[in-house]
């Protein structure tokens, strides 16, 4: 069993279809209970309900209701569920001890398994870190976590449970917040940086939380080993970073294309479960 996290609001309902939709073809063999934390419940449930059910994935909301983040940096880049991710331990339930949160831009390309049972140890969390973005002296004095090994992007984060719920505390992230507020670029990761940095396990960005933006910097790293090609055979994570989306009609990275063709397989699920409802007789 595998347990997935998301943090969507109505806005992205379709885009959380997809990554969902490319976790399942791309991780055969597993099941999955689908966490979504959510403000109010959300307006597409039934879609997503019959989704999951034609998916074969459990689906499980986790409605928050109000919660401490009105007092933190709000955008419409960065909405209120942004924070979620570091509340998440106060939502789900007792019996769940690992979870794998995902950004809805993302795609799963190859088998979530191995990141999903790697070794965790003591360390709150495992995630990524993207060289190219991240000047790590900077962000020690920017966040005053001096012990931080990288700037870790939050998009990806592997939880093990138990040390969050005893470590990860609603009143330091608030506290947090008013001491660093001016310093807030990136609020939920560098909140999670500023806090936790140092006590999160570091995975290879190139499989786990590829930036799509970055193609040329990664095909450089690797002395061009890591192609078009090698992206598709081995990376797991396909991160779409920054402001644009490939789901906009302007879009034109060279990952277009794929995720084009899994948002185009996912509503066709969605249709099908549509029609299954209609066609079923009225009980």
């Amino acid at each position: 069993m595998i347990n997935l996290l998301f943090a969507i609001d109505d806005r992205m309902t379709a885009q959380l279809l997809t990554t969902l939709y490319s976790i399942v073809v791309n991780t055969p063999q597993k099941q999955f209970t689908v966490y979504v934390i959510q403000k109010e419940v959300l307006s597409a449930t039934p879609q997503i309900e019959a989704f999951c059910a034609q998916m074969g994935l459990r689906y499980r909301p986790l409605v928050v209701g109000a919660t401490f983040v009105a007092t933190a940096p709000v955008t419409e880049r960065y909405p209120e569920t942004i924070y979620y991710r570091l509340l998440a331990q106060r939502y789900l339930p007792e019996s769940v001890t690992r979870i794998l949160y995902l950004d809805v831009d993302i795609l799963v390309l190859n088998d979530l398994t191995p990141l999903y049972e790697c070794d965790l140890g003591t360390d709150l969390y495992a995630a990524a870190s993207h060289n190219a973005l991240s000047r790590n002296s900077f962000n020690q004095l920017r966040l005053g976590n001096y012990e931080a090994e990288s700037y870790f992007n939050s998009g990806v984060l592997l939880y093990n449970l138990p040390a969050v719920r005893a470590q990860v505390k609603v009143a330091a992230i608030a506290d947090y917040i008013q001491t660093k507020k001016m310093a807030l670029f990136l609020p939920d990761q560098d909140i999670l940086n500023g806090l936790y940095g140092h006590q999160i396990q570091k995975i290879p960005d190139e499989l786990y939380n590829f930036d799509a933006r970055r193609s040329r910097f990664y095909y450089a790293l690797s002395s061009g080993q890591w192609d078009l090609d090698w992206v598709i055979t081995n990376t797991v994570i396909l991160h779409f970073c920054g402001r644009d989306k490939p789901w906009k009609k302007d879009y034109h990275n060279r990952y277009a294309g794929l995720y084009k063709h899994y948002a185009l397989r996912a509503q066709r699920v969605l249709k099908r479960s549509d029609h299954d409802d209609q066609s079923s007789p009225i009980k």
